[in-house]
C-alpha cells in the first residue's frame, strides 16, 4: 500500500511530477496554440475558408476540454498514470491519422476527436497530481508546470513552421505525432500520492467519480461561471494570433516570432505570478480577477494595433501588444488551478480540475469558430479579437462574487487556519484564507 503522509510533502519527488506536468502542458496546450501556423496550407490545399479550419482546433480544444472530467474518473478510480501514458498514446495517433488525411472531415476525425481524446486523458490527472504534492508553494509548482506551454511554442511555432516549408503539412503531422508519444513517458512519473482527507475507497458511482456534486457549493459555482465566459475568448489567440500577423502583412517567419514572443511572455509570468500568490500579500481570487481583467484588455490592444509594413517588416508594434497579451494570460493560467483546493479541499482538487477543463470547453468549442466567421465576415481579424476580449471581461467580472476577490471596511484579526484537506476559501466559523506561504493570515480587512 502506498504509505500515507501527513500532508503534501512540498518537494522530493513532486519537482519529478513538476517536470512531468511541465512536458505534458507543452505536448497538449503548447502544441495546439502553435499548430494555426499549418491552417492556412491546409484552407489552401482542401479549399475551404478560415472558419472551416479553425473547427480543427475548436474540436480538439472542446473534446480535450469536454471530457477532461472522464480523465479524472479514471484517474481517481484507478491512478493517474495508467491513465497518462493511455492518453499519449491515443493524442500520437491522432496526429499520424491526419496525416493520411483526404478531406477536412479527416481532420476533426484526428485532430480533434481522437487527439483531444488522448490530450482529455492527460492534462487534469497530470495537474492534480501535481497539486496533490505541493501545498505552501503549490502556486509556484503548477506556474512552472504551466510553463510548459510557453516554452513549448516558443520551440514548436519556428519549428513547425521549418516542418511547413521542408515537408509540407501531411509530413508536419506525421513527424508531430512522433513528438507527442512523449506523454507516454511523462504520464509513468507520475507516482500516486496517499493524503489525509482522501476518501478510504475509490468512488463506485460515476457521478461521484466525475464529482458533480461541488457545483452545490456556491464558491465554486461562481468559479465556474467566470471561468466558462473566459474560455470563450481565451483560446482565440491559440489559434487566430499566427493567421492575424499574417493578415496585417508579416510573413511566416514574422507571424511565427509574434507566436513566439507571447510565449515567451507567457511562459515567465507564470512563474513569477506563482511566486506572488504563494507570498500571501494578495489574496488568490483578488489576484485572478485582477489578471483575468488584464488579459482581455490585453486582446483588445492585440486586436487595435496595426501592422505597418510588408513581409520583411517583423511587426515592432504587434510583437509589443503580443509580449503584453502574453505577460498578462500568462499570469492568470496557474491562478485559475492554484485557486481550487482552496475553492474544494486537497481530496476534490483532481476532479474541480476536470470540471474546470470542462466548463472551459463551451468556449473552446464557440470562440474559435466564432472569430474565424467573424474574419470571413470583416476581412481581418480585429473584431475577433475584440470579441474575445470582451468575453474574457466578463468572466473576471464575475470572479469578484468570489470569497476574498474585493477587500471589506475594516482590519480583520487572523484567525486558526482550516485543515488543507477541507480548502481555506469554503466557509468556516470565524476563519479567514490564509497565505499558501505559511503560518501567517493574509492581509485583508472585514466589517
Amino acid at each position: 500500500m502506498t504509505p500515507q503522509p501527513a500532508g503534501p510533502p512540498d518537494g522530493g519527488w513532486g519537482w519529478v511530477v513538476a517536470a512531468a506536468a511541465f512536458a505534458v502542458n507543452g505536448l497538449s496546450y503548447g502544441l495546439l496554440r502553435s499548430l494555426g501556423l499549418a491552417f492556412p496550407d491546409l484552407a489552401e490545399h482542401f479549399d475551404r475558408s478560415a472558419q472551416d479550419t479553425a473547427w480543427i482546433s475548436a474540436l480538439a480544444l472542446a473534446v480535450q476540454q469536454a471530457a477532461s472530467p472522464v480523465g479524472s474518473a479514471l484517474s481517481t478510480r484507478w491512478g493517474a498514470r495508467p491513465v497518462v501514458m493511455v492518453g499519449g498514446v491515443l493524442a500520437s495517433l491522432g496526429f499520424v491519422f491526419s496525416a493520411f488525411a483526404r478531406t477536412l472531415l479527416h481532420l476533426y476525425l484526428g485532430l480533434g476527436l481522437l487527439a483531444g481524446s488522448g490530450w482529455a486523458l492527460v492534462f487534469a490527472p497530470a495537474l492534480g497530481t501535481l497539486s496533490r504534492y505541493f501545498s505552501r508553494r503549490r502556486v509556484l509548482a503548477v506556474g512552472l508546470a504551466l510553463t510548459g506551454n510557453g516554452a513549448s511554442s516558443l520551440l514548436l511555432a519556428p519549428a513547425l513552421q521549418l516542418l511547413l516549408d521542408t515537408f509540407g503539412w501531411r509530413g508536419a503531422l506525421l513527424l508531430l505525432g512522433a513528438i507527442t508519444l512523449h506523454l507516454t513517458p511523462c504520464g509513468a512519473l507520475l507516482l500516486p500520492l496517499a493524503l489525509p482527507g482522501d476518501p478510504p475507497a475509490p468512488p463506485l458511482s460515476p457521478l461521484a467519480a466525475l464529482g458533480l456534486g461541488l457545483f452545490t457549493r456556491r464558491a465554486f459555482s461562481i468559479f465556474a461561471l467566470g471561468t466558462a465566459l473566459v474560455g470563450g475568448g481565451y483560446f482565440v489567440p491559440y489559434v487566430h494570433l499566427a493567421p492575424h500577423a499574417l493578415d496585417r502583412g508579416l510573413g511566416g517567419y514574422g507571424a511565427a516570432l509574434v507566436v513566439a514572443v507571447a510565449a515567451v511572455g507567457d511562459a515567465g509570468a507564470r512563474l513569477v505570478c506563482g511566486w506572488l500568490a504563494d507570498q500571501g500579500w494578495v489574496p488568490l481570487p483578488r489576484l485572478l480577477a485582477v489578471f483575468g481583467a488584464l488579459t482581455g484588455l490585453g486582446l483588445w490592444v492585440v486586436g487595435l494595433v496595426p501592422v505597418v509594413g510588408g513581409e520583411e517588416s517583423w511587426g515592432g508594434p504587434l510583437l509589443a501588444a503580443a509580449v503584453a497579451y502574453g505577460l498578462s494570460a500568462g499570469s492568470y493560467a496557474p491562478l485559475v488551478f492554484g485557486v481550487l483546493p482552496g475553492l474544494v479541499g486537497i481530496g476534490g482538487v483532481v476532479q474541480a480540475t476536470g470540471l474546470v477543463m470542462m466548463l472551459m470547453s463551451l468556449g473552446g468549442l464557440l470562440g474559435p469558430p466564432l472569430s474565424g466567421f467573424l474574419r470571413d465576415e470583416t476581412g481581418d481579424f480585429t473584431t475577433s479579437f475584440l470579441v474575445s476580449g470582451s468575453l474574457i471581461l466578463s468572466g473576471s467580472f464575475i470572479y469578484i462574487g468570489l470569497p476574498k476577490a474585493l477587500p471589506s471596511c475594516g482590519p480583520a484579526s487572523p484567525p486558526a487556519t482550516p485543515p488543507p484537506e477541507r480548502g481555506e476559501l469554503l466557509p468556516a466559523p470565524q476563519a479567514v484564507l490564509l497565505s499558501p506561504g505559511g503560518p501567517r493570515s493574509t492581509l485583508d480587512t472585514t466589517c
